[in-house]
């Protein structure tokens, strides 16, 4: 073969040739393989993706290959398929697909280093690759004997780094966590119940073979107990289990978890905060073939692994796994494919699934099981919904919550007040002429915050900060007020109300720093904080023993969003907040204030009957033309000027309708927000019946695109989207 196909990251959906230089050799087991490689007038890394005698450009227009990564293993076969899907299915440029996969490290030239262990050895790859050694690969040789001895301390190998930096790539020599130490014993299981017994004996029987379950869990079901005891087995057959959670901030304590459980297992993470060092160094790991587990946010479906046994989605309805930027991939979805695609079993577990997973359950495409108890003794808490009506708020909080508040904390336990807005107050107002203060960038408000004693404010869409004006900008009056209740005015409420009390604040804002969510969840577990108050950082998957009271305020504003899965998404919300009351044999209580005790949603919660409101909230979807029951492809535009983007969409639109046989394409409209930092956002929306129909439609009408003047106009195609 003489010319390499290479994936490289540009926005144009084709592969490059180039030519392989003299004494440069590449086979098929080099695809899947870095390439330096020249691109205009400068270098950049890319992906052979095939090998061929000949390109259909002239030998003399192709250029050579400037440098082949060698140190670092190729990439699975099975990874390029999943690649080759994500760009086929959510029309995204190949080489953008796989180069988004690798760490932004390892697309750079500079080696890398990963953290420094406390000792190396050996592999058997090591032990069998070290008699090959050729004699003047001196600097080799001392590390081989050195090595070859046993465990060597990382001090004794400061000058044998570069040859040391090469095995680790080539995984003949691993990291040891502590030399000499023992391998702790595994944290005995905790019995199953009934329910929990019966779903492992399920998804084991299938073991070996694709199968989608839904693991349907109420909160504190004990799903993660089936997750483990799924993954021993997978570990004992010599398989490797890959486990998806959405938030970074469950990853630190499904960790410490899995480790007790599975101290023997090489556990690695996967997530957007570790450092570029640590994430190439784990990424590594999957790829040499090192890690028994890998556990991570969205980003971690594209782990490479050579021999999966079982992948777990958890908490599969949360928006969280769906990509905003970029590759707009739900990774849940590419977990099924993948599953599909290595034929093993995928585990989605959840308390409120997806209505699209929901339906897929009920009509038979995924198995169902349920389980419908606490684990242990605990119970579901009780939800009751406080009518504001008539328990009229006072700065956010009524009688009946504050009283209720008291009590717990009079009683020793701790309290949870969910609110989901961050900063002081969600507007500032002049009481005299009504004139809410704007971003001047977006159509946006700006949101008060507080730092320190001053106030500041910010726009949540385009970053801007700003301190609070003397007076109106509009009539000039004085008498500027802060409207509505964020977590800060809260907590200062609260803290009014209850100053004995040890009042801890949890949104984006307080946990900017790294490790802090980590310090806030031990000060919990260890009783030094009385009330919490946060966001929906809370409300997902942590275990507070000695919380039994949780306070929901301004769950209202949901109901009147404009975007139809609202309601879906606060009922999840509503529900996981929920399951943070009451554990163990301490009962849970949770109260929510609502001007709209009788609405369907909320009477559903008090039953904790996600089933009927999922019924309801169907046949909704049905009625109105919808998903689960269309297909949709969103296609997103910005530019300085709204003239031109609605231009842009209208000739969309125009070429859209030259082939939508079984597409509808709706008119061009402004996005919800419809201007973030200066440039108007436009959407055109595509739905059809048919996944195929849309699938087949979308590569030839972006094609005819492409070929629309858009001089100043941004825009990006969203297959699936989850907002309008």
């Amino acid at each position: 073969m003489s010319i390499a196909q290479v994936a490289l990251d540009t926005p144009v959906a084709q592969t490059f040739d180039y030519l392989i230089p003299p004494g440069v050799t590449l086979t098929e087991q080099d695809i899947g393989r870095r390439v330096e490689v020249p691109f205009g007038r400068r270098r950049c890394w890319g992906v052979v993706v095939g090998l061929a005698e000949r390109s259909s450009l002239p030998s003399e227009q192709l250029k050579c290959i400037l440098s082949v990564d060698v140190l670092t293993p190729a990439l699975p076969r099975s990874l390029l398929e999943l690649a080759r899907f994500a760009a086929q299915y959510y029309q995204h440029p190949l080489g953008a697909v796989l180069l988004g996969m690798i760490p932004p490290q390892l697309r750079r030239r500079a080696a890398v280093r990963g953290p420094t262990p406390a000792a190396y050895a050996l592999t058997p790859a090591g032990v069998a690759a070290i008699a090959h050694l050729p004699r003047h690969a001196r600097a080799q040789r001392r590390l081989a004997e050195r090595l070859a001895a046993g465990p060597v301390d990382a001090a004794q190998l400061s000058e044998l780094r570069t040859p040391l930096r090469q095995w680790l790539a080539r995984g003949w020599v691993a990291p040891l966590d502590a030399a000499g130490d023992a391998v702790p014993a595994a944290e005995p299981a905790p019995a199953l119940n009934a329910h929990q017994a019966a779903a492992v004996r399920e998804i084991l029987a299938a073991a070996g073979r694709f199968g989608v379950w839904l693991l349907h869990g109420v909160t504190g079901s004990g799903k993660t107990e089936v997750y483990l005891r799924l993954i021993e087995a997978s570990l004992a057959g010599g398989r490797q289990a890959l486990v998806l959670v959405p938030e970074i901030h469950l990853t630190p304590q499904l960790i410490e978890r899995f480790r007790r459980r599975l101290p023997q297992a090489r556990l690695v993470s996967l997530h957007s905060g570790l450092n570029a060092g640590e994430r190439a160094a784990q990424w590594r790991d999957c790829l040499t073939g090192r890690a028994d587990v890998v556990l991570g946010t969205r980003l971690a479906v594209f782990a490479p692994l050579e021999r999966p046994g079982l992948i777990v989605v958890d908490e599969e309805h949360d928006p969280s796994y769906k990509q905003t930027e970029g590759l707009r991939y739900h990774a849940r979805d590419l977990a099924i494919w993948r599953a599909r695609q290595c034929g093993v079993p995928v585990v989605l577990g959840s308390a409120t699934p997806a209505l699209e997973t929901w339906l897929n359950a009920h009509t038979g495409r995924y198995r169902r099981l349920d389980l419908p108890l606490r684990a242990g003794a605990a119970v579901l808490p009780q939800i009751r919904l406080i009518d504001t009506r008539t328990d009229r708020p006072q700065q956010g909080l009524t009688r009946g919550l504050l009283t209720a508040l008291g009590d717990t904390l009079a009683r020793g336990e701790q309290s949870l007040v969910f609110i989901n807005r961050r900063g002081y107050a969600p507007t500032l107002f002049c009481n005299a002429c009504g004139h809410v203060l704007g971003c001047p960038r977006c159509s946006a408000h700006l949101v008060l915050h507080r730092a320190g004693g001053a106030y500041r404010l910010q726009c949540h869409y385009c970053g801007l900060v700003r301190p609070p004006p003397p007076s109106c900008p509009e009539c000039g009056a004085l008498d500027l007020r802060p409207s509505g209740q964020g977590t800060q005015r809260l907590e200062e409420t609260l803290a009014g109300h209850f100053p004995q009390a040890r009042i801890l604040r949890v949104d984006r804002d307080s946990m900017a720093r790294r490790g802090r969510f980590e310090a806030v969840r031990a000060a919990v577990h260890a009783g030094e904080v009385d009330i919490l108050v946060g966001t929906q950082i809370l409300a997902k998957g942590h275990d507070f023993p000695r919380l039994t009271l949780v306070g929901v305020v301004g769950a209202d504003a949901a109901l009147l969003a404009a975007d139809y899965r609202a309601g879906e998404r606060l009922f999840a919300q509503l529900m996981q907040v929920a399951g943070r009351a009451g554990r163990a044999g301490q009962p849970g209580t949770v109260l929510v204030q609502t001007a709209f005790a009788a609405h369907p949603l909320y009477q559903a919660l008090v039953r904790h009957d996600y089933a009927g409101w999922a019924a309801r909230a169907l046949r909704e979807r049905r009625e109105a033309g919808f998903p689960p029951y269309v297909r949709q492809a969103l296609l997103r535009a910005e530019a300085r000027s709204e003239e031109a983007v609605r231009a842009f969409l209208q000739a969309a639109r125009a070429a859209a309708l030259e082939g939508a046989e079984g597409v509808m394409v709706f008119d061009p409209a402004p996005a919800l927000v419809a201007r973030v930092a200066e440039r108007a956002r436009w959407q055109l929306l595509l739905q059809s019946r048919s996944r195929r129909r849309l699938q087949a439609f979308l590569p030839p009408w972006l094609a005819r695109l492409r070929a629309l003047p858009a001089r100043g106009v941004r825009w990006a195609l969203d297959v699936d989207p989850i907002a309008l």
